[in-house]
């Protein structure tokens, strides 16, 4: 079930103290992080900064509405589990968060799907199909070449390994929430790509997000 107008709603009816954009940007960013921390076993420096900026985001909004995120959570992964397709673009676009004072617009997800039936071709060997999406934003071209892997009955979560990057921290924050919840395994950095491609040039840790399914934690 694409649940995707419910969220819409929720995060209109959470709007008032703040504003819509805000509302989205926390609350990708309060998912990411919890995912990310829960996946962690080592409670190193970064952990704990990451625990830091969670808890700010919840002392931000409240109890029942950090419990409202995760409603709207569930709602994303009921989404993502029926339809495949970059659902937080979708949100993002459909809420009205993309004009010209934000300065970002996602690609519509039937572009994304044409571009990955045309760029993946038809005969893959075997092995592991590496893919790096230098400029990333919510990870829907990822998002669409795995549904075309699944489409053509290959096990996307066995046979993708992807490197995602993005300068914006709202597009990271998206991609790697999208990308966990399908369980695609992926590194997801924030920085630029021409100036500091992953992993050629260092970036600082807290800057670098693994999926659960990259760190082994789904098989």
């Amino acid at each position: 079930m694409n649940r995707t107008k419910e969220i819409i709603s929720s995060i209109n009816e959470l709007s008032g103290q703040f504003a819509p954009y805000d509302i989205f940007c926390d609350w990708i960013k309060a998912c990411a992080l919890v995912i990310q921390n829960s996946c962690q076993m080592l409670h190193n420096h970064t952990w704990q900064e990451r625990e830091k900026e969670y808890l700010q985001i919840a002392e931000k909004y409240g109890k029942d509405n950090m419990a409202e995120f995760v409603k709207m959570l569930a709602m994303l992964t009921e989404t993502l589990e029926t339809d495949m397709s970059d659902a937080l673009g979708d949100i993002y676009m459909r809420a009205g968060l993309g004009n010209k004072n934000t300065g970002q617009f996602f690609t519509p997800y039937p572009v994304s799907a044409a571009c990955a039936e045309m760029s993946i071709p038809k005969d893959i060997p075997d092995g592991i199909l590496t893919i790096n999406e230098p400029s990333c934003g919510g990870g829907g071209m990822i998002i669409a070449a795995a549904d075309v892997l699944k489409k053509r009955g290959i096990n996307y979560q066995k046979r993708m390994d992807v490197v995602a990057q993005d300068l914006d921290w709202k597009g990271v924050y998206m991609c790697y929430l999208q990308l966990s919840l399908l369980g695609i395994k992926a590194t997801v950095v924030q920085g630029d790509t021409l100036r500091y491609p992953y992993p050629s040039a260092g970036r600082p840790a807290e800057c670098i997000f693994r999926t659960p399914a990259k760190m082994g934690l789904l098989i």
